[in-house]
C-alpha cells in the first residue's frame, strides 16, 4: 500500500485516478481548495490549500508527512512548481506532474520527448497568469528536472475528453452542429490525437510503478483528421457542419488548430503501456454524447 497525495483530484480525469488507486488499496489523500465536492466521503483524506500560495501548500506536509507519491494536476506555472519543489524536499519519493501536448506547437511531423528538453529549458520564474498555458507547463517542467531533489516525471497529455469533461470542448462541436451554427476551424485537413478521461486515469496510476523519469507523451493509439472528426459528428447530429475559416471568439472550435498537432508515444509503449485505439472509444463517446440531447 502506498501514501498518496493528489493535488487536484475531485473532477476529470484527476477524479477516476483517485477511484483507480483506492480500489487497488493505497491510502489516498486530495488536496484542493475544497471548493468541489468529490464524493469518496472517508475513503480518502483531505488538505485544503491553495496550491499557487506556497505557505498553504506546506499544509501537505504539517507533522512530518511524507508520500510515497504525489500528483500535481493544478500545476500551472514555474513558481507553483519551485513551489513544491522546496515544499517537498525530503518528503516525497516519486513527484507525477500532469502536463500538457500544449508545450509543443502545432507541425506536421509527430513530437517526440527531446522536442522540448526540460533539463536545459531556461528558466524564467513567475505565476500562472504571467505565461501562455504551453509556456506555463514547459517552465513547470524545466523547474522540476532541473531544481527538484526528488524523482519526477510529467505526463504530456493531449485534449482529454469524456463524458465528464466538465470543459464541454467535444459538445461544443456537437451542439453547433446540431444547432447549425457556424464552427471556425482553420484547417480540416490537420491531425490530432486524443486521451480518453479514463484511459489517462488508467495511465497515471500505472505510472506510478514504473522506474522513468523526465517527460513522457501518452496519447489513445492513432489519430484523426480534423474532416473526419467532424464527420462523425455530422453522422450522429444528422446535420451538415457548417465551417468556416472566419475565426471568431464565439465560433472558435477548442480543437482549432493551424497544423496536425500529434506525438509519439513509443517510450511509454516500450515501457509496456498499451495505448487503446482512438477509434475504439471516440466515435462512441460522440454517439453517446449526441443522444444525451435527444
Amino acid at each position: 500500500m502506498k501514501n498518496i497525495l493528489i493535488l487536484g483530484g475531485t473532477r476529470f480525469f484527476g477524479k477516476r485516478l483517485v477511484q483507480l488507486l483506492l480500489d487497488e488499496g493505497h491510502k489516498v489523500t486530495i488536496a484542493t481548495r475544497g471548493n468541489t465536492e468529490d464524493g469518496f466521503g472517508d475513503e480518502v483524506g483531505r488538505i485544503q490549500l491553495d496550491r499557487e500560495n506556497k505557505e498553504s501548500l506546506a499544509k501537505a506536509v504539517e507533522g512530518g508527512k511524507e508520500w510515497d507519491t504525489i500528483y500535481d494536476n493544478i500545476c500551472y506555472s514555474p513558481q507553483a512548481a519551485q513551489d513544491a519543489c522546496d515544499v517537498f524536499q525530503g518528503k516525497v519519493k516519486r513527484y507525477i506532474l500532469t502536463s500538457t501536448l500544449s508545450v509543443y506547437e502545432p507541425a506536421s511531423r509527430m513530437h517526440e520527448e527531446k522536442d522540448v528538453n526540460p533539463y536545459i529549458y531556461p528558466v524564467t520564474l513567475g505565476g500562472k497568469n504571467d505565461f501562455s498555458y504551453g509556456e506555463g507547463k514547459r517552465l513547470a517542467e524545466a523547474v522540476f528536472f532541473q531544481n527538484a531533489d526528488f524523482p519526477a516525471v510529467a505526463v504530456r497529455f493531449p485534449i482529454v475528453l469524456g463524458e465528464d469533461d466538465y470543459t464541454g470542448r467535444l459538445e461544443f462541436h456537437i451542439d453547433h452542429v446540431k444547432q447549425e451554427v457556424p464552427i471556425g476551424i482553420p484547417n480540416l485537413q490537420a491531425k490530432m490525437c486524443f486521451i480518453s478521461s479514463s484511459e489517462a486515469a488508467a495511465f497515471l496510476s500505472w505510472l506510478k510503478n514504473q522506474r522513468v523519469e523526465g517527460p513522457i507523451n501518452a496519447r489513445s493509439q492513432g489519430d484523426v483528421k480534423l474532416s473526419e472528426l467532424m464527420g462523425w459528428i455530422e453522422k450522429e447530429a444528422g446535420k451538415k457542419a457548417l465551417i468556416t475559416k472566419q475565426i471568431t471568439d464565439s465560433n472558435k472550435s477548442p480543437f482549432g488548430v493551424p497544423d496536425s498537432w500529434v506525438m509519439d508515444t513509443n517510450k511509454a509503449e516500450r515501457l509496456g503501456f498499451q495505448f487503446q485505439p482512438l477509434r475504439s472509444w471516440l466515435p462512441a463517446l460522440i454517439r453517446q454524447l449526441s443522444m444525451q440531447d435527444k
